[in-house]
């Protein structure tokens, strides 16, 4: 059964289209709400603004009445008639913002009252312009009607500012609502695009250190079929062929290992078998007459030089084979002891090399990869060495405090310039004379030792020699009599 795939996949490239849409659709809508929003403050603050100015003149046209009405100055009704006049004026431009605002009747309402003022005014002019007293009632009338004005005319304001208010509360519900917005769709996009973009890149950098740490791990498909899908799979290729690529080059290194101490095991046999021949050709010359005691004691020392030999050569063959890491319990002295019996032919006579490794130091590694970090520290160690004497001392102590086991490598050589500490661990990179080396054998060795979970570091300057400091994870393991481990 296949599972059944969703009809709409978002990719990576979808999800940053789709945010960014969302995005420009929440932005032009609060965009456009709130310009509609302020162009209507705009226009009823313009509003208000005509309604104070009919207002002013409203309680202008009042106040020159009164004068006109306690002295009798002409000049006091003319400026009350102007002010009117403007204020029809006004109330004509007001006509269509009112209808726009729904205050037609408001309006229509202060037209007529202003009106009916002016009407009340002439009558009470006309009357005082024929020596004629004027009723108290008429004057009350027109006391009214001037106060109605001013009512109307503030309670106009009054009603607009408070739709001003409105407007601006809302205003402010519409802003509110867009931050709203604006971090809902910011955390559904991060939660679409970072959550598992961020995780998977977290997968990928955890996978990166791995890797940096000698560990060859690989990302499990997501199966999501997208960029970060493609990009997991491009990942573990490449991990794959960086295995394969530290495989070949570990292989290369080891066969170069091997054909250095292949001259020297050539040696070492050449003993043993130089007195296998010679107490074979003493056997033949004695035949049938030699004594039983003297052709048993020859025959035992040809079953030990033979033992010798087949020593020597399971060595090298063990050293040589390819095989999987693994990491057991393995005692580091005999490990060490192994190492020491391949490049001891490499020595030469004036160089002393020293083993100060507790014997009953068991550690989590793997012996063969681990020999191989000691034969190529030993015979840097050789070649380093340029005078007719030297020592190569290899020692280990336990730190309890850390829980690790420091594995020292030093030597009495030509030391390391400051220069090249910092790169002394790269691949390819080597001090020696063109042809003298590859440049791969301490950036095996720092591979292997991040394999085992440990760290090297190196300490050297020139003319003072080198010593590289191993720390490798300790185990509590003890060792019986018999040399197994419980």
């Amino acid at each position: 059964m296949f599972a059944k795939k969703p009809l709409f996949r978002l990719n990576i490239r979808r999800r940053v289209l789709l945010g960014m849409l969302l995005s420009v659709l929440a932005v032009g809508l609060i965009g456009t709400f709130s310009y509609h929003s302020l162009a209507q403050i705009e226009r009823k603050m313009g509003f208000i603004e005509v309604i104070d100015d009919l207002g002013n003149t409203i309680l202008e046209i009042r106040r020159y009445e009164k004068n006109y009405m306690l002295y009798g100055q002409q000049e006091d009704y003319d400026e009350s008639r102007a002010y009117a006049a403007k204020a029809l004026d006004i109330l004509a431009r007001l006509e269509g913002n009112a209808a726009e605002f729904g205050l037609s009747q408001e309006h229509a309402s202060l037209k007529t009252t202003l009106a009916d003022y002016e009407a009340q005014s002439g009558r009470l002019h006309a009357r005082q312009n024929q020596g004629s007293r004027v009723p108290q009632p008429e004057l009350e009338r027109l006391r009214d009607s001037g106060k109605q004005l001013v009512d109307l005319s503030q309670n106009l304001v009054t009603h607009e500012r408070a739709r001003v208010l409105t407007i601006v509360q809302s205003l402010k519900r519409q802003l509110l609502l867009s931050v709203a917005v604006f971090l809902a769709l910011g955390g559904g996009f991060l939660f679409l695009l970072g959550h598992r973009t961020i995780m998977a890149l977290r997968s990928i950098e955890q996978a990166a250190h791995e890797i940096a740490k000698g560990r060859f791990t690989t990302l499990v498909p997501s199966g999501s079929d997208d960029e970060l899908e493609r990009v997991a799979g491009a990942f573990n290729h490449m991990t794959a062929e960086l295995q394969k690529r530290q495989d070949q080059l570990v292989r290369e290194k080891k066969l170069s290992s091997i054909g250095v101490l292949t001259s020297g095991v050539a040696h070492q046999l050449n003993n043993p078998l130089n007195n296998i021949s010679t107490s074979c050709q003493i056997l033949m010359e004695e035949g049938t007459e030699a004594d039983p005691v003297f052709t048993r004691k020859l025959l035992g020392n040809i079953d030990q030089e033979v033992a010798r030999a087949r020593d020597i050569v399971k060595g090298l063959l063990e050293f040589s084979r390819a095989k999987e890491f693994e990491l057991k319990p393995t005692v580091l002295a005999e490990v060490v002891e192994r190492s020491v019996r391949l490049v001891s032919s490499q020595v030469p006579a004036g160089v002393e090399l020293v083993r100060d490794v507790p014997p009953e130091l068991v550690l989590p590694m793997d012996a063969q990869r681990m020999q191989e970090v000691f034969i190529n520290l030993f015979i840097n160690a050789l070649q380093a060495i340029k005078g007719p004497s030297g020592r190569i001392t290899i020692s280990a102590r336990r730190d309890a405090e850390r829980g690790q086991v420091v594995v020292t490598v030093a030597d009495t050589g030509i030391g390391i310039g400051p220069e090249d500490l910092a790169r002394i661990f790269d691949p390819f990179f080597t001090t020696k004379e063109v042809g003298k080396g590859t440049g791969l054998g301490l950036s095996i060795v720092f591979g292997i030792v991040e394999q085992h979970q440990g760290e090297i570091t190196v300490e050297s300057a020139p003319n003072q020699g080198a010593s590289f400091i191993l720390r490798l994870p300790l185990t509590t393991l003890a060792v019986t009599d018999d040399g197994s481990q419980t």
